[in-house]
């Protein structure tokens, strides 16, 4: 226990000598970690697991409901307090329709795009589909950023809707997000060759101007997270620059964007391997992101993201891989400061929907000979919906290991696993208690390691990588604090 009383301590790796059941251990380089507890870092908020879901669900008023019992089981299940991000590509193609009779707004006729919507896709938000919202968020304990439609819409029907939103969900209801991926407009519902005008972060901002004074004529408590952009970091970096002065600020609760690894799913490159391989991109554009949120005061959320864009790839976002993924993005995420991680999923025919009507995981399937009926659909969601149950799928236990960490402050750490492909996160909890997360991702290579003064507390284990199935388990196995095996996590808790 001395030990762990230090302002700073040196966790070894011990000779795998001392079992023998794990010799050939020995043929691997000696890990380290040491643990920075006189610096604290970023307290992980409550709340900071996620779901991203379609907003084109709510044209159906039964799915978002406490009567869906089986949905609400598994969001409780997956966290206590959560975050229910409603956007998506459809989020831009809805319409607020408050009685029987209102109908949607004029749109010009454009081209299809590969990878969007129709663009003649529409469909209705009604009263009793946000009542639901509001019943099933009180069922679940989760709270709601509520996309609202830019690109099809008008200020007027935006403001109606967000007033009723806002009255219906009350505390519920996290932000408003206007307006989904607007930096790929361009090529879309923005598209200069058909408005005549060039499409930039400053027309964005002109227009998430206009609709979000219309919005708070009727809110005026009403707070906002931008600019959600698919991948164009220079718009965070505007965001920032441009707001920073601007009152408006003060109604801004989160600098927001998504991630996606790579795609689409025919992509040779999105393997399993590629997903467990660390990315530049996402400590990059993080400090992108916290320079923008710190000009306006606030903070900042990964608000869309998965392993495979365009509804994830069979055999990579399905798999314990995935999990082994959801759990090391999102402990990075928490050590550099985010708010919260929303990982995309949802129903399959709403997710087809924000593609053009199907999911290209399928013909992979299928040229396999096999059938995407028994795969969730789509294949990177975290809840699937198959038959008539709801389950949580692999990179759910992911997030669910990330979870654990809810409500600790992080613990700097250095991590030197040597040549193994794994990583290490630490955090302090309100008791006391320090908790260290270890995830190896290396597909063939043990861990060694010694932890003085911890004990295993979870393990995060499926049979192999490309297992169609995880388990996150409270254990008490001595062993994994001496070896970590391949493919798989735990978090270890200090004694005392």
């Amino acid at each position: 226990m001395r030990m762990m009383n230090r302002r700073h301590f040196l966790l070894s790796a011990a000779a795998a000598t001392t079992l023998p059941h794990l010799r050939s251990l020995a043929q691997a380089p000696a890990a380290t970690l040491s643990l920075h507890p006189d610096r604290p870092g970023p307290k992980v908020p409550a709340n900071f697991v996620g779901l991203s879901y379609e907003t084109q669900q709510l044209s159906d008023p039964t799915f978002f409901t406490p009567a869906n019992t089986g949905l609400v089981a598994r969001l409780r299940e997956l966290a206590p307090h959560g975050v229910l991000r409603l956007g998506g590509n459809t989020s831009d193609y809805g319409f607020w329709k408050p009685t029987p009779t209102s109908v949607a707004p004029p749109r010009p006729k454009r081209p299809y795009k590969v990878g969007d919507p129709p663009p003649d896709l529409s469909y209705a938000v009604t009263p009793e589909a946000v009542r639901n919202l509001h019943g099933f968020l009180e069922a679940t304990g989760w709270t709601c950023l509520y996309g609202i439609n830019l690109g099809t819409n008008t200020p007027q029907l935006a403001a109606d809707e967000a007033a009723f939103v806002a009255k219906t969900l009350g505390p519920r209801l996290e932000y408003f997000q206007i307006g989904n991926e607007a930096d790929r407009f361009g090529s879309t519902i923005r598209d200069p060759k058909l408005t005549g005008h060039p499409w930039n972060a400053d027309a964005y901002l002109n227009e998430w101007l206009t609709f979000t004074k219309a919005i708070l004529a009727r809110v005026p408590n009403a707070k906002f997270g931008l600019p959600d952009v698919a991948s164009n970091a220079e718009w965070i970096t505007a965001v920032g620059d441009r707001l920073q002065n601007n009152p408006i600020r003060e109604h801004v609760a989160c600098i927001t964007h998504h991630y996606y690894i790579g795609g689409p799913p025919s992509n040779p490159q999105m393997t399993i391997e590629r997903i467990l391989k660390a990315d530049s991109r996402v400590p990059r554009d993080a400090a992108l992101v916290r320079a923008s949120a710190a000009k306006l005061h606030t903070g900042y959320r990964m608000s869309e993201g998965n392993t495979c864009y365009r509804g994830g790839k069979p055999g990579v976002s399905d798999v314990f891989a995935a999990a082994l993924w959801s759990a090391d993005y999102m402990l990075l995420l928490a050590s550099l400061g985010y708010a919260g991680v929303n990982l995309h999923g949802g129903d399959a025919q709403m997710v087809a929907n924000s593609l053009g009507g199907t999911l290209p995981g399928d013909a992979i399937v299928l040229a396999e000979h096999g059938n995407p009926s028994e795969h969730p659909h789509p294949y990177y969601t975290p809840v699937a919906h198959i038959g008539d149950k709801y389950l949580l799928e692999p990179v759910a236990f992911g997030m669910r290991f990330a979870g654990l960490f809810a409500g600790a402050t992080v613990v700097p750490v250095d991590f030197n696993p040597g040549n193994v492909n794994a990583t290490a996160y630490a955090a302090k909890h309100p008791d006391g208690t320090t908790v260290v997360a270890v995830i190896n991702k290396d597909l063939s290579q043990n861990l060694p390691l010694n932890l003085p003064g911890f004990h295993a507390e979870y393990a995060l284990t499926a049979p192999a990588a490309n297992a169609r199935q995880a388990s996150l388990m409270r254990t008490t196995q001595a062993s994994l604090t001496h070896v970590l095996p391949h493919t798989s996590a735990a978090i270890f808790r200090s004694r005392g």
